[in-house]
């Protein structure tokens, strides 16, 4: 009884995770106003995207000056910010974006079906 009730668990679980949304990445960078390191962020996060995310995420930017209620409603202390909305769980990259091995962990991304 116990080896039935464990393959029908693990029958449940393969087949949710073939089942499971395939969809891209949706990156959000906050960054505060127009500063030396907002532009810094925003320069070294769009070489990201051009180079490994293009084709596997949607990125936004938003300026906390500009949108509040957004960083609000997204807890935002600090800035930049780097969030992984989907898939989730949600996962923030805060500071410097220079470090593009720890970004990619940090932020649990696959690229060009590798992990970085």
């Amino acid at each position: 009884m116990k080896t039935e009730k464990s393959s029908r668990a693990t029958r449940a679980f393969e087949k949710s995770l073939a089942t499971a949304p395939t969809g891209k990445y949706v990156l959000r960078l906050f960054v505060a106003g127009a500063t030396a390191r907002s532009q810094q962020a925003v320069l070294r996060v769009r070489q990201l995207y051009e180079t490994e995310l293009r084709d596997i995420c949607e990125l936004e930017v938003i300026d906390i000056y500009q949108q509040p209620k957004l960083a609000r409603d997204n807890q935002i202390v600090a800035t930049p910010t780097l969030v992984k909305e989907f898939p989730r769980p949600v996962r923030r990259f805060i500071g410097n974006l220079l470090n593009t091995t720890g970004l990619f962990a940090e932020l649990d991304l696959t690229t060009k079906g590798k992990t970085a």
